[in-house]
C-alpha cells in the first residue's frame, strides 16, 4: 500500500474536500454566467425570462415548504408558517432592498410562534 498524501490525511482534508466538491462546481457556473452576461442589457428579453424562471422556482420552493415542510419545520403549525411568510412578504412589499430584514422578520415570527405554541 502506498502512503497517502500528507495533506489528504491531515485535519485540513474536510476543507479541501469542501472546496473541490462543493465550491468549485458551483463557482464555475457563476463565473461563466458573469462572463456571458457582460454584453446583455438589464432590459433584455433573455434576462427578463431568467428573472421570471428564478421567481417561479423560488415561489415553488416556498409553496412546497408551506404545504409539506421537511424536518423540524413540520413541527411548526400551519398558521405560524403562514404568519412568518406574511411578515416576510410585508417587509418585502415595504422595501424590496431590505432582504435581510424580511428574512429576519419571517424567522422571528416563526421562532416566536413555535415557542408560544409549544409553551401554551
Amino acid at each position: 500500500m502506498t502512503q497517502p498524501i500528507a495533506m489528504l490525511d491531515g485535519p485540513l482534508w474536510p476543507y479541501l474536500a469542501l472546496m473541490l466538491f462543493a465550491v468549485l462546481p458551483t463557482e464555475i457556473w457563476r463565473w461563466l454566467a458573469v462572463g456571458f452576461s457582460r454584453g446583455l442589457s438589464n432590459d433584455s428579453p433573455l434576462l427578463e425570462w431568467v428573472r421570471a424562471v428564478a421567481t417561479a422556482l423560488l415561489a415553488g420552493i416556498v409553496a412546497k415548504l408551506m404545504v409539506s415542510p421537511p424536518g423540524v419545520l413540520a413541527a411548526a403549525p400551519g398558521w405560524v408558517r403562514i404568519a412568518a411568510l406574511a411578515a416576510a412578504a410585508a417587509v418585502m412589499l415595504f422595501d424590496k432592498r431590505r432582504m435581510m430584514l424580511a428574512v429576519l422578520a419571517g424567522e422571528m415570527i416563526l421562532i416566536g410562534g413555535v415557542w408560544l405554541f409549544a409553551a401554551g
